[in-house]
């Protein structure tokens, strides 16, 4: 009786741009709907962090976990997240503790960006985040962060999606060869 070792399915690698630029979507239709919801006083506030939070589960755990992996920014540039091990969807609880790690860098860059003005030690606050992300820079062969180390998923390009990364690109490129 011998044992058989099964190497993994590979996928196409995802570049970091197309990984910021889906979070930072994503990141964005939370921040404005808890700014909008928030008040405007100075400070840290509770009902801003809640509704930020609440939006977050929302939009990065409940829509992919419904729609194949895909939040709104990760549909924009044609990425999902799959498990590692069995390359198929992760469970909700798996769902939850990564974009519960990922929420709370993510909040931590809200409040950066709500007091920079006022305190621009703020900018301190966006060094989790940071850390947290910039672990895929060394892992060359799944890029994955530290929170899709710990919950054991990867971040794939997919075929399904709207492809905004690729339409502004060449929207770009048309508008430089109208510039010639």
């Amino acid at each position: 009786m011998s044992i058989e070792r099964v190497t993994p399915k590979h996928y196409p690698k995802v570049d970091f741009g197309r990984r910021g630029i889906a979070l930072g979507i994503d990141f964005l239709c939370v921040w404005i709907v808890s700014s909008l919801l928030g008040s405007s006083q100075v400070g840290v506030q509770v009902v801003q962090i809640l509704v930020f939070a609440i939006f977050w589960v929302i939009l990065r755990v409940i829509v992919p976990y419904n729609n194949q992996g895909q939040s709104l920014g990760r549909y924009a540039v044609d990425i999902k997240v799959l498990e590692v091990e069995a390359g198929k969807l992760p469970d909700l609880q798996s769902l939850l503790k990564r974009e519960g790690i990922v929420g709370l860098g993510a909040l931590l860059v809200s409040i950066a960006l709500s007091n920079i003005i006022r305190n621009p030690t703020a900018i301190l606050l966006l060094i989790p985040l940071a850390i947290d992300c910039g672990a895929a820079f060394s892992d060359t062969q799944l890029r994955q962060a530290l929170h899709d180390r710990y919950v054991k998923t990867m971040v794939v390009s997919s075929r399904r999606g709207y492809s905004l990364d690729i339409k502004i690109k060449k929207l770009v490129e048309k508008a430089r060869q109208n510039m010639r």
